[in-house]
């Protein structure tokens, strides 16, 4: 799992080489407000105003592209780009493939056979999955729930949140390994929160989800690539599951 690393050959293992290269480029002069503190407290604080938002039913459908509209503002602001934060291929697209769709295999069956089975005799409560009750046949709606997965859901969130998200906290806390596992703790906190309307089971569990799927992120030297792959594997298998009516407990 991602105390600052004694050698420079450990601190890199999670971040790629040019984002090490113009870490290391950078000097005293090129600290500026561009990368403040100030400047990041004032994202988290847009961030939680988006979140309240949401949960007023001010925004309609998704907060995603808000919260993927800010991430991209701040880069902008700060001279970065979504490839400097992990978004391309691991070293080629056919592995980068291969390894999505395995991890996204991998935790589906975690979820299903583990955890979500675990929490539910913990919590004795079923995911409220009823938004995604109409699914269930209705092949229209299967298409519009697929191609909302790949958009919103993998390419959307893993942007946000292991993308944006992750990175802008461990900024804030110094950018060592331990600021990672900060980072890593608080930002699938929240995540697990945004699935409020999934009950105390759906929160844990896809806090849970999401806290693997940034372990993957880290692991592959923050590559963003994988974990959309992943992501979106998962919740095609979910969509397809309650739409044949055979996802647990639906």
């Amino acid at each position: 799992m991602p105390n600052e690393i004694g050698s420079s050959r450990k601190q890199n293992s999670w971040v790629p080489a040019e984002s090490a290269l113009a870490a290391s480029s950078l000097t005293p002069s090129a600290s500026n407000w561009r990368e403040s503190k100030w400047l990041a407290m004032l994202e988290f604080m847009l961030v939680v105003a988006i979140f309240v938002a949401d949960w007023l039913h001010f925004i309609p459908l998704s907060k995603t592209p808000f919260l993927l509209a800010l991430g991209w503002a701040s880069l902008r602001l700060r001279r970065r780009t979504w490839r400097s934060i992990g978004l391309t291929r691991f070293r080629t697209w056919s592995t980068t493939i291969a390894l999505g769709v395995a991890a996204g295999i991998v935790l589906e069956a975690f979820q299903l056979l583990m955890s979500q089975p675990l929490l539910i005799r913990l919590t004795g409560k079923q995911p409220d999955l009823h938004d995604f009750a109409d699914l269930r046949g209705n092949i229209t709606l299967l298409l519009i729930y697929l191609a909302l997965t790949w958009t919103l859901a993998a390419f959307g969130e893993e942007m946000v949140w292991r993308g944006y998200l992750m990175n802008r906290v461990a900024d804030l806390v110094g950018g060592t390994r331990n600021a990672w596992i900060v980072s890593l703790i608080l930002v699938h906190c929240a995540f697990g929160l945004a699935h409020l309307y999934q009950g105390i089971t759906g929160i844990i569990d896809e806090g849970l989800a999401g806290l693997l799927l940034g372990v993957l992120y880290l692991t592959s030297r923050r590559n963003l690539s994988i974990p959309i792959v992943a992501h979106g594997v998962t919740d095609t298998i979910d969509m397809l599951l309650i739409f044949l009516g055979k996802y647990p407990g639906m």
